[in-house]
C-alpha cells in the first residue's frame, strides 16, 4: 500500500504496478500455503498426542475405580483427551504461534515514526491486560462448569442404570425434576464463563478498531506536520491491525486455551496414579503355593480398612472357601489376592514371589478372576473367553468353556462361539454371562483361580458344573479360591476360611471349621446361667 500511494500512484507507472502485484500475489499464495501447511501439521500433532496417551488414558479409565472413589464422570480421562485435542487442531495454538510476530510488527510501526510505535504499544499492554483479566474471571468458572458436567453425566448415568426402577415405582418425574436442578447448574456455570470470555473480546475488538482509526488519525496529523506521507498512512494502519491481532485472537480462543490446560493438568494428575509399567526380569509361572502374609485392605480412596491381618498358606491342589456374613471382607480380600485392589499393608505372594514382581500381563496369565458382578465386554463369546486376545487359539477358547461345562450352552446360541454378547452382555441371561465369565477365568489353566460367588445367578445343572470344574482345577494343580454364600460349593472345598468383620475368625480344614462354627452356634443358643448373688458385709453383693 506504501509503494501503491507513494510510488505508483504519482509516477503512474504500470509497470511497477504490474511488478508490485506479481510480487504480493506470490507472497500471498506462499502465506496462504504456509497457513494451510501449519494446520495440517498441528491436526496432526495433536493427532499423535491422542495416540501417545489413548493408551494411557484407557488405561487410567479401567483402573481409577481400583486406585480411589470415582466422583466424577468415569469418561471423564478421555473427554480431558478430546479436549486437548480439539484445542491443538483449532485455531488456539496458532493464534500463539503469531504472538511472536507482534515485536516484528512493533519495530516496523516504530520505523514508520515513533508516535505510531508508542500507539501501538500502549494498546498492546492494555490487550495483554484484558488476556490477564480474562485469565482472572473465567479460571474458577471454567474448572466449575467442567466439574458440573462430570456432576450431570454422572447423574444421566445413574438414571440409565436404574431404569426399571424409575418405571416401575413412578420416580421419573422426580429424577427429572433433579436432573434438570444439575443441568441448569451445569448450562449457568457454561453461561457465566462464555459471557465474560464474550465481553472481553468484545472490548478487544473495539479497542483494536479504535486505534485503528487513531492510527489513521495521527498519521494525518504527522503528513501534514510533513512527517510522513500519505501512503504511510494506510502502511501504518494495516500493520498496527497486524500487531494487535494475536493478542485478540489469544483472548478469543482463552476459554479453549484454559480448558485444555486444565484438562492437561486433570490428566497429568491421573496419570500420576498409573505409572507406565518397566521391563521386569521373567520370572518361572507358579506352580507350589500361595501365601496371604498379614494382610490389610481399605477399598480405593478410603483410610477403612475392610480385611485386617489376614494369614494363611496353602499349596498346589487345594480348593480354599472363604464365608462369612455380608461386609465381612471376602470379596475385598478376593480383589487383592489377584491384584486389582493394591496392598494398604502385607504382601500376596506365589511361590514366593510377590504380585508385583510380575509384569500386569504376565500376571494375568497365572491368575483366573470372576467377579461377584459379572460384566461381558461387547464381541463375541469366544473374544471374551479368549480376555480379548486377538490371537487366541480357537482350541483354547474351547477347552476352557469345556472345563466351565459352557460349550454345549454355547453352541445352542444362534451364533455359537461368534455370537454377540451386547452391551455388558445384556443379550445373555444372568446364568449365562456367569458361566461365560467363568470359562474366561479358566482360559489356559491358570494357577490361581479365584472366583466370587461364582453360583449366585447358577441352576442346578450350573452348579453341578461349577463344582467339576474346580475339581478339574483341582486335579491339574491349581489353587481355588471360592468366595460362596450358597452350600452347594462346600462339598468341593478342601479348607474354610470364615471371616466376621474384616478378620479370620477360622481357618483350616473344611470338617472342623464347621464343627468349630456349628459348636459356636449351639453355645450362643444355651440359656445364659442364673446368677448366683452373695450377699458381703455391709450388705454388699
Amino acid at each position: 500500500m506504501l509503494e501503491v500511494y507513494d510510488r505508483v500512484i504519482p509516477s503512474r507507472s504500470l509497470p511497477t504496478l504490474v511488478a508490485l502485484f506479481l510480487l504480493f500475489a506470490g507472497l500471498y499464495i506462499f502465506s496462504g500455503l504456509l497457513d494451510i501447511l501449519r494446520t495440517r501439521i498441528m491436526a496432526r500433532v495433536a493427532a499423535l498426542i491422542d495416540a501417545s496417551l489413548s493408551g494411557r488414558v484407557f488405561a487410567v479409565i479401567a483402573g481409577l475405580p481400583l486406585r480411589t472413589r470415582l466422583t466424577g464422570d468415569a469418561l471423564k480421562p478421555v473427554q480431558e483427551l478430546d479436549q486437548i485435542r480439539q484445542f491443538l487442531a483449532g485455531p488456539g495454538p496458532v493464534a500463539l504461534f503469531d504472538l511472536p510476530w507482534m515485536p516484528v510488527y512493533l519495530f516496523i510501526c516504530f520505523l514508520l515514526h515513533p508516535l505510531i510505535g508508542w500507539l501501538t504499544a500502549g494498546a498492546m499492554l492494555v490487550l495483554m491486560g484484558l488476556t490477564f483479566l480474562t485469565d482472572l474471571q473465567t479460571r474458577t468458572l471454567t474448572r466449575q462448569a467442567a466439574e458440573a458436567v462430570a456432576k450431570r453425566n454422572r447423574y444421566g448415568e445413574a438414571a440409565y442404570r436404574n431404569a426399571e426402577a424409575l418405571a416401575a415405582m413412578g420416580m421419573l418425574d422426580r429424577a427429572i425434576a433433579q436432573w434438570e436442578d444439575v443441568h441448569s447448574s451445569c448450562v449457568s456455570l457454561q453461561r457465566g464463563s462464555a459471557d465474560i470470555a464474550s465481553m472481553l473480546s468484545g472490548i478487544s475488538k473495539a479497542l483494536r478498531y479504535t486505534v485503528q482509526s487513531a492510527t489513521l488519525g495521527l498519521g494525518a496529523y504527522l503528513v501534514i506536520q510533513g512527517d510522513m506521507t500519505g501512503g504511510m498512512i494506510v502502511a501504518a494502519s494495516i500493520i498496527v491491525t497486524r500487531a494487535l491481532a494475536p493478542v485478540e485472537q489469544v483472548i478469543a480462543n482463552w476459554r479453549n486455551l484454559l480448558a485444555a490446560s486444565q484438562a492437561w493438568q486433570r490428566l497429568s494428575e491421573m496419570f500420576k496414579l498409573f505409572p507406565q509399567e518397566g521391563s521386569r526380569t521373567s520370572i518361572p509361572a507358579p506352580h507350589k503355593s500361595l501365601q496371604v502374609e498379614s494382610v490389610f485392605v481399605s477399598p480405593p480412596g478410603t483410610t477403612r480398612m475392610t480385611v485386617q491381618n489376614v494369614n494363611f498358606r496353602v499349596q498346589a491342589g487345594t480348593v480354599i472357601g472363604v464365608v462369612g456374613p455380608s461386609a465381612s471382607g471376602k470379596s475385598s480380600l478376593a480383589r487383592v489376592i489377584v491384584g486389582a485392589w493394591p496392598l494398604a499393608r502385607g504382601s500376596i505372594r506365589l511361590d514366593g514371589a510377590s504380585l508385583d514382581q510380575w509384569p500386569r500381563e504376565g500376571r494375568g496369565r497365572h491368575i483366573g478372576y470372576m467377579p461377584q458382578s459379572v460384566d461381558l465386554f461387547p464381541g463375541t463369546v469366544a473374544e471374551n473367553i479368549a480376555r480379548l486376545d486377538s490371537d487366541a487359539d480357537d482350541e483354547a477358547i474351547v477347552a476352557a468353556a469345556q472345563a466351565a461345562g459352557v460349550h454345549d450352552l454355547i453352541v445352542k446360541l444362534p451364533n455359537g462361539y461368534e455370537t454377540q454378547v451386547g452391551n455388558a452382555g445384556m443379550d445373555l441371561s444372568a446364568g449365562q454371562r456367569q458361566r461365560i465369565a467363568l470359562a474366561r477365568a479358566l482360559y489356559r489353566d491358570p494357577f490361581l483361580v479365584v472366583l466370587d460367588e461364582p453360583n449366585s445367578n447358577l441352576d442346578t445343572e450350573g452348579d453341578k458344573a461349577l463344582i467339576e470344574a474346580i475339581a478339574k482345577v483341582r486335579e491339574r494343580g491349581g489353587i481355588v479360591i471360592v468366595v460362596a454364600h450358597r452350600t452347594s460349593v462346600l462339598s468341593a472345598l478342601d479348607l474354610m476360611l470364615v471371616m466376621e468383620n474384616g478378620m479370620a475368625k477360622a481357618f483350616g480344614p473344611r470338617e472342623a471349621v464347621l464343627k468349630g462354627q456349628a459348636a459356636r452356634v449351639s453355645a450362643r443358643s444355651q440359656p445364659a446361667p442364673a446368677l448366683k448373688v452373695i450377699e458381703g458385709e455391709g450388705g454388699h453383693s
